[in-house]
């Protein structure tokens, strides 16, 4: 391999920041500035191995890339300046089933591995990719394994997509739940699913947790019209906030039906608690999140969730190529009281829609309890297919009825 340097990488566009000499470099690298180290293999447009050094930082990070430019590995490393070596502190390696698989595909099997300066350390390998359960283990990692030497400039070691994982991570996971391995392993359910059925809301009688206290029961879900998505995309967003939409998932061009799922105490008004665009017939059999770019699930923690954000505590379903237009109709009708836009009705949740004239491509805005972060989740029927789109309007109820 040959060796580039640089005065950084963007490991999200994948550019190299200005070219450096190795007498630059060496200058930055003493000097404890940052600079990055390419590994370059003849007639590939990615290099093989970036490392991107900062030592007054005292943080390396590692990518490796595969002939498709496929991340393979990743890598951060945080030295410990008065001993000057570097923690292995995290390692994510991806395996593909084959070449045409994207780096981004959610079926794609994945293994983290984190270490902390006292040597514990935790495994995590999903074999089946975002969406089905892990394998993990926590664990003692031996002294040797954490640690690595600050190398001198210019001894950078280069690998291949094939060794990006350390063999002793490699020997756990060939045992990874067998009676052979030496720790426990636990499965983990995927952080996209769930295990609420966010059908059941739209059920009538179905109990639940009120916000105050009480207790609700689900009523009859209010019919809200339908809504033309012809681009074959549909997105999810904040209707009120001057940006493309958060979250948008491919359907087949065509409209689709809209309701809106309502629960009472018992001698009150019926209140909304969840807004439901129909996507297929049948019922969902499994929900999970919606992400949208960058959204990593192995980042999540324990209650954290991705979604769309507003700071209006609004929300849409539109047709994303059409977006933009509609989203300045939606404003216009929002606080000029344009003829574009028109109300539902004040006790209903989708309570303004615009539409494009002609074209019939529309946006239907809903009211949220709050602002913040809002996830959509994605109902699929028993072969796959997605048959609904989900967005609660007061956080996840706690149902009872079975």
């Amino acid at each position: 391999m040959r060796m580039e340097y640089a005065d950084g990488w963007d490991p999200l566009s994948r550019v190299a920041g200005r070219e450096l000499s190795a007498g630059e470099a060496r200058e930055r690298d003493a000097a404890g500035l940052t600079y990055a180290v390419l590994h370059r293999v003849p007639g590939r447009a990615l290099p093989a191995v970036v490392r991107r050094v900062s030592w007054r930082s005292g943080l390396v990070e590692v990518w490796a890339y595969d002939e498709q430019g496929r991340r393979t590995f990743e890598a951060d490393l945080s030295m410990l300046v008065e001993e000057d070596r570097l923690l292995n502190r995290r390692l994510t390696g991806w395996q593909y089933p084959g070449p045409a698989t994207a780096e981004s595909a959610q079926d794609c099997p994945r293994t983290v591995v984190e270490i902390a300066s006292d040597g514990t350390g935790r495994i995590a390998h999903r074999p089946t990719g975002v969406r089905g359960s892990s394998l993990e283990a926590e664990l003692t990692v031996p002294e040797d394994q954490c640690w690595s030497a600050r190398p001198a400039f210019g001894g950078w070691r280069p690998f291949t997509a094939d060794d990006h994982l350390p063999q002793w991570v490699r020997d756990h996971l060939a045992t990874a739940g067998t009676p052979e391995a030496p720790v426990s392993w636990r499965r983990v359910p995927s952080p996209m699913e769930t295990s609420v059925d966010f059908g059941r809301l739209f059920q009538p009688g179905m109990a639940m947790a009120s916000p105050y206290g009480g207790v609700m029961t689900s009523t009859e879900p209010r019919p809200a019209g339908t809504l033309c998505v012809p681009g074959g995309l549909l997105g999810i967003g904040c209707p009120a906030q001057d940006d493309e939409p958060r979250l948008v998932l491919a359907v087949p061009p065509g409209e689709y039906r809209l309701d809106e799922a309502q629960a009472a105490e018992e001698g009150e008004r019926a209140e909304g608690t969840a807004v439901r665009v129909h996507l297929g017939e049948g019922p969902a059999v499994s929900w999970e999140m919606l992400l949208g770019p960058g959204d990593d699930p192995w980042l999540l923690r324990e209650g954290e969730a991705y979604g769309f954000g507003t700071d209006a505590a609004m929300g849409a379903f539109a047709d994303a190529g059409a977006w933009r237009s509609l989203q300045r109709r939606f404003v216009a009708a929002l606080h000029d009281h344009d003829d574009e836009g028109w109300t539902t009705g004040t006790d209903s949740d989708f309570f303004l829609r615009t539409r494009e004239p002609g074209s019939g491509v529309g946006l239907a805005g809903f009211g949220l309890s709050s602002d913040g972060v809002h996830p959509v989740w994605l109902g699929r029927s028993s072969a796959g297919e997605p048959v609904a789109a989900v967005v609660l309007l007061d956080g996840v109820p706690e149902l009872w009825a079975g």
